[in-house]
């Protein structure tokens, strides 16, 4: 076995991936148990993140392992479309330019997307493979492809036709700046330091014998007017400007301080407006005064008590942030923080404003243009919750899905107890089409007629929805629809039937509302079956100081430039390594460099026992033959019933995904008992000629196997040194011999 003097990553690994690629290893082989992962598909809005580095090594230390073990793997790559987040991209380039996307229109501005898609799509499978994933090319999925596309538009198509997805009017996130709606987890909170405003509302039986009914401030501040016990009710907010749109004040049921307020109407200040006292459960009685204002059009929770009590739903900011017709007119058409500061003004000056203290807050802003996000009704298409989401419960709570680390079981049961309709509509150009038609029908054009299909109904006048759908609505498919389901009559292919439900589902927790709950009902919507058995729920990986990794803050590590520097096997290990449990990894370089000195350990072993064999007539004989040796001496025993136990160990751990157990594991294995004690007792058994042949013997065995646990977290420099000792086979090819096989 020759092996260079130094292992040199940056002459191996591109070699190593084509050779694996053409020896076409990454499709399904053999007829053992199917062992299925769709990755989850990165975005295609720029070059992958240490996230990305780290959720993908775990992802392939499982299928590499489950392939050594002669299990059927398939492991499906893809991309996803992310809407906003790369329409938001492509305008910034554009903007760079001069252009906007408006100058382009709506076919031109989708044709410049489909060309950064191309573009980058390319780079992130680039580097995908730079980091060794041995992901099964050939299946290939982008979520705008024409089969996924079918697959989505027909789900919408289901959905609508069994009363699950409707047009109605509810507050939605909104962003002012991106001109759409938002999802969830395109909201970004951020904790800021701001006010807390304590605003009274006058009591109407204490204004009655005022001569007029305007309440100017003149009158609201006459020291002649006196109130009685209850003349006003205070309520805090930290959104005074949203008061313009109130319809109601709330109280807890239970709160005894309000109890002879329930059922009073109260006037609204600076419009003149009555507005009732209402009693519900959602009203916290430790915030403010224990009274909050009820805005319906600009707060979910708000929204919630107005269906409850029947309250009108008035919206005074429009979608583009600022202050519409049904305010007072001074306030029309200024910007939403311009209105603020005008409303406390005369607030003071009419005697209205009680006080304001500081008050520590969470701002919501657009992830993608750090805009402070607006909740505000619209009019939007929604899917039902309440049916969908009790079959996914269920699974849940029977241990059909088994979550790793359990807590985040209990965290997906209650955002799916809790869940309200979703929003899935998007005002953007960028995404899958609403497959929604409309035409009016009377010669007044005063109704509209709606149709939901793939195609364009026949005859003059239909036009489709401007609207996209929201990207989570397309990756709640992911899990079959990646394995050629489209919903047509014969959605059920070779791949469905033999690959799902999937084995495994790794990824973050910061989606686990928004792709892992939504995942399982659309699977058990569509196939009757769960989309995947384990969830494993992959730390967040922080810089060293604890920050979130960010490229425009400076935060951002980019793990290409680490796999240039030290090399695929060094980045995946030294990940693996720091992986040992916590759910915020503090990542640090130093694993990096050590993982790497670790690796260039791994090859002087290799090499001092390809030299030493190199001399031995027994070496053809050892490897052809290959079978546990018996042990000669003490130091014999030990090393071998180090390795069984290593080898066992192993084996449940990656079960238990606890990567950097397994890590800390071999790195000890290999480095302390076979480097440090066994290769040191071996150089005095060769010299001894009734230990010789079979000290060889284990040392070769040793190698093998040692090769074998590692392959999966380093399996580059483990190829080289497979290739050399066995004249070219693939380590990673298990059926090429039995011996391959991990047992």
């Amino acid at each position: 076995m020759n092996l260079s003097s130094k292992y040199e990553p940056k002459n191996s690994e591109a070699k190593i991936y084509a050779q694996w690629e053409k020896a076409d290893i990454f499709t399904p082989k053999g007829n053992g148990q199917p062992f299925s992962i769709v990755i989850p598909p990165p975005n295609i809005t720029g070059s992958l993140h240490m996230g990305h580095a780290l959720n993908n090594t775990c992802q392939d230390v499982l299928v590499r392992s489950a392939r050594m073990q002669g299990r059927k793997v398939v492991w499906i790559p893809g991309t996803d479309h992310a809407g906003i987040a790369t329409q938001n991209v492509v305008e910034k380039m554009l903007k760079k330019q001069g252009k906007s996307r408006h100058d382009l229109g709506r076919a031109e501005f989708v044709k410049e997307v489909w060309r950064w898609q191309k573009e980058y799509e390319g780079k992130i499978l680039g580097q995908l493979k730079k980091l060794g994933c041995s992901l099964d090319w050939s299946r290939l999925v982008f979520t705008l492809d024409e089969n996924y596309e079918r697959a989505v538009l027909h789900a919408f198509e289901h959905y609508y036709q069994k009363g699950l997805i409707y047009q109605g009017e509810r507050v939605i996130n909104w962003c002012a700046r991106c001109a759409s709606s938002l999802s969830d987890l395109e909201v970004e909170n951020k904790e800021q330091s701001g006010k807390l405003y304590f605003i009274k509302y006058p009591l109407q039986s204490q204004i009655s014998n005022l001569k007029s009914q305007s309440l100017s401030r003149a009158k609201l501040k006459d020291d002649n007017l006196k109130f009685k016990i209850y003349n006003f009710i205070t309520v805090a907010t930290t959104r005074p400007e949203t008061m313009l749109g109130d319809t109601a004040v709330a109280v807890n049921p239970k709160d005894k301080r309000y109890a002879k307020l329930i059922g009073a109407q109260v006037i609204l200040p600076l419009t003149n407006r009555k507005i009732p006292i209402v009693a519900d459960g959602a009203v916290d009685d430790k915030f403010g005064t224990g009274a909050v204002k009820v805005t319906p059009a600009h707060s979910f929770v708000d929204f919630e008590i107005s269906v409850r009590h029947n309250l009108a739903k008035i919206k005074i900011i429009d979608e583009r942030g600022r202050i519409n017709d049904r305010a007072p007119e001074k306030y029309q058409g200024m910007k939403a923080r311009e209105a603020r500061e005008a409303v406390i003004l005369d607030l003071e000056q009419a005697g209205f404003l009680e006080k304001v203290e500081d008050y520590d807050m969470v701002l919501p802003l657009c992830s993608r243009c750090e805009r402070v996000v607006e909740p505000l009704l619209s009019s939007q298409w929604f899917l039902k919750m309440a049916e969908l989401k009790k079959p996914a419960i269920e699974a849940i709570k029977a241990g059909k899905i088994k979550f790793t680390p359990k807590r985040y079981e209990k965290i997906c049961l209650n955002w799916l107890e809790k869940s309200y309709d979703w929003c899935i509509s998007r005002q953007l150009w960028w995404g899958h089409r609403l497959p929604v038609w409309q035409t009016k029908v009377n010669s007044k054009n005063e109704k509209v007629k709606i149709f939901i299909g793939l195609e364009k109904p026949q005859g003059e006048g239909w036009t489709q929805s401007e609207d996209v759908l929201d990207t989570w609505f397309s990756s709640a498919l992911w899990s079959f629809a990646t394995l050629g389901w489209t919903g047509e009559r014969t959605a059920e292919t070779a791949d469905l039937r033999e690959f799902h439900p999937t084995s495994v589902l790794s990824t973050g927790r910061d989606i686990i509302f928004l792709w892992v709950g939504r995942m399982i009902f659309s699977s058990l919507e569509f196939l009757g079956e769960i989309p995947f058995e384990k969830v494993y729920i992959h730390p967040t990986v922080l810089n060293e100081k604890g920050q979130r990794m960010s490229k425009s803050l400076g935060t951002g590590i980019d793990p290409l430039v680490l796999i240039d520097r030290y090399g695929a096997d060094a980045v995946r290990f030294g990940l693996m390594y720091q992986n040992t449990g916590v759910q915020d990894l503090k990542f640090s370089e130093s694993a990096i460099v050590a993982s790497q000195k670790f690796c260039n350990k791994v090859w002087n072993i290799a090499r001092f026992i390809g030299i030493n064999l190199e001399t031995s007539n027994s070496k053809n004989q050892i490897l052809n033959r290959f079978q546990k040796p018996n042990p000669r001496t003490q130091s014999d025993k030990e090393i071998l019933v180090k390795l069984a136990k290593v080898k066992l160990q192993v084996a449940k751990d990656l079960e238990k995904f606890e990567f950097g157990k397994v890590a800390h594991l071999l790195y000890d294995f290999i480095w302390h008992n076979l480097a440090d004690t066994y290769l040191e007792n071996s150089k005095k058994q060769m010299q001894d000629k009734k230990l010789k042949a079979n000290t060889e013997e284990i040392l070769i065995y040793l190698l093998v196997e040692s090769l074998k646990m590692l392959h999966p977290f380093i399996p580059f420099i483990t190829e080289e040194i497979w290739s050399k000792l066995y004249e070219e086979k693939l380590v990673s090819q298990p059926m090429i011999a039995d011996r391959l096989i991990m047992k």
